[in-house]
């Protein structure tokens, strides 16, 4: 991965995914807000007279990313522009685009880029554009399984002692992943609420399992170990299809979250039981 530098001033990184489905279709996913929140955030579209200007992500409680849309051009391509990560850094431009490729396949391409005279905001060019492969591989599963459904999602975040291979290796110890390959039929063990399916991906490095479920519910459950300033932290997101995906995540909701504080408590919860 590296960063585009062009006489300009213009720093860029694409990123980019095969995928299956017709342009119109892919459009779909990757340009409204049910489509996007079916494999990535919760998403928003705003309309004015019937065309969008502006799509907000929310990755979680007070934060959201709102962009302005900048162009519009159904089903190939639209761009948006965002305030820049912290105060005083540059205007994130985004573009993404579908082009069709033939045999029912499509490329999904997006584009990040800037304008900076120095160097300074690569390394957050560079986050964003590793980030990506591992929702492309939750795109590639929605288009290829559950194409057009209806979705819903449930998420968490938690700390986690010691490194996050050690997180890693408590999370996926707990749900019995531990020692799973690519292909595999696997199933939760006892204790844990009802999870099943098949691993479509696992990696030591970074610390990533994607699962393509039958239970709860037909969907895809991501999971990870990450460290957050300093602090290890396991991520559970599943994203659930079909027409009763919004009752099988109010209904498993809480049994979730009951199993995540009773496994990953925060230093809070840990110093109540002592």
């Amino acid at each position: 991965m590296s960063v585009k530098k062009e006489a300009s001033g213009r720093h860029s990184v694409q990123v980019e995914v095969e995928v299956p489905g017709t342009p119109e279709e892919v459009w779909q996913a990757i340009a409204t807000g049910p489509g996007i929140s079916s494999w990535f955030v919760p998403t928003e579209f705003e309309e004015r007279d019937g065309k969008p200007v502006a799509v907000t992500l929310n990755f979680g409680p007070g934060m959201e990313s709102r962009s302005v849309v900048t162009a519009w051009d159904p089903p190939r391509t639209f761009a948006a522009e965002a305030p820049g990560w912290v105060p005083g850094s540059p205007t994130i431009a985004d573009q993404w685009s579908v082009e069709a490729r033939g045999g029912g396949i499509c490329v999904v391409r997006v584009v990040h880029s800037l304008f900076a005279s120095t160097d300074d905001w690569d390394n957050q060019l560079e986050g964003t554009e590793s980030g990506w492969p591992a929702f492309f591989r939750i795109l590639r599963i929605y288009l290829t399984h559950f194409r057009g459904q209806r979705s819903a999602m449930m998420q968490w975040i938690a700390p986690a002692p010691g490194t996050v291979a050690e997180a890693w290796e408590t999370l996926t110890g707990a749900l019995g992943l531990n020692a799973v390959s690519v292909g595999q039929r696997w199933s939760a063990p006892t204790g844990v609420p009802s999870l099943s399916g098949v691993v479509e991906h696992v990696s030591q490095s970074p610390c990533s399992a994607l699962l393509r479920l039958d239970k709860p519910g037909p969907g895809t459950a991501a999971l990870g170990a990450v460290s957050f300033g300093g602090q290890s932290m396991v991520t559970l997101s599943f994203y659930l299809y079909g027409n009763e995906a919004a009752e099988t995540v109010a209904r498993e909701t809480p049994l979730w979250e009951a199993w995540v504080q009773e496994r990953f408590p925060t230093p809070a919860e840990t110093s109540k039981s002592e």
